[in-house]
C-alpha cells in the first residue's frame, strides 16, 4: 500500500437534527372521523387478504372448511403478518404514515412534531392498540375528549396524528 493510502481517515457522518418550529397539535390535530376512516381504510385492506384468499380457493374448486385448514393457511397466516408489520410500522417509520393515513392526508408524528421512532411506533401499536381494544374501545375514543386529538395508543407512545402536510420554508 502507498503512504497515502494510510493516510485516509474516513468521513464523519454528520446526523442532522430536525427541529420543528412552532408547532401547535391543537391546531393541526386530525379530525376523529377521518381518524376513524384512515383505521378502517386499514382493516379493510388487512381483512382483505384473507377472503380474497378464500374467494380464490372457492373459485378454483376447493372447500373453505378445507382451505382453512390446509398448508395455504400458513403461508396465508405469514402474507398477512408480513403486511401488518409493514403497514404499521415500516411504512410509518418512513413516511410517519400507514396505507389508511396515506390516503387520508393524516399523519403520525411525537409530541413535538418530529418523525416518531421505531422504539414510539412499536409502543404505539403493540401495546396501545391491544390496550384500547381490551378496554372496549375507549382508547380509541379519547381524540374526541382532549384537545390535542390524541388516543391512548398515542399518550403511551408520545405521539400525536396531525392533519396536513409539512412546507420546507427557505429562510
Amino acid at each position: 500500500m502507498s503512504a497515502r493510502a494510510d493516510r485516509l481517515v474516513p468521513a464523519k457522518r454528520i446526523l442532522h437534527e430536525e427541529v420543528i418550529v412552532n408547532f401547535d397539535a391543537e391546531r393541526l390535530k386530525a379530525p376523529f372521523l377521518l381518524r376513524c376512516g384512515a383505521f378502517l381504510i386499514d382493516y379493510i385492506l388487512l381483512v382483505s387478504i384473507p377472503v380474497l384468499g378464500l374467494i380464490i380457493g372457492r373459485l378454483i374448486g376447493i372447500e373453505p372448511a378445507k382451505l382453512l385448514n390446509s398448508q395455504i393457511s400458513s403461508p396465508a397466516g405469514l402474507i398477512i403478518i408480513l403486511f401488518a408489520l409493514t403497514n404499521f410500522l415500516i411504512l410509518p417509520l418512513f413516511t410517519g404514515q400507514s396505507v389508511g393515513k396515506i390516503l387520508t392526508g393524516l399523519k403520525i408524528v411525537k409530541i413535538n412534531g418530529t418523525a416518531p421512532s421505531f422504539g414510539s411506533l412499536l409502543v404505539r401499536h403493540l401495546i396501545g392498540y391491544p390496550l384500547s381494544f381490551i378496554i372496549f374501545g375507549l382508547g380509541f375514543i379519547i381524540p374526541v375528549l382532549n384537545q390535542k386529538g390524541r388516543a391512548l395508543h398515542d399518550f403511551l407512545a408520545g405521539t400525536v396524528v396531525v392533519y396536513g402536510r409539512r412546507v420546507i420554508s427557505e429562510k
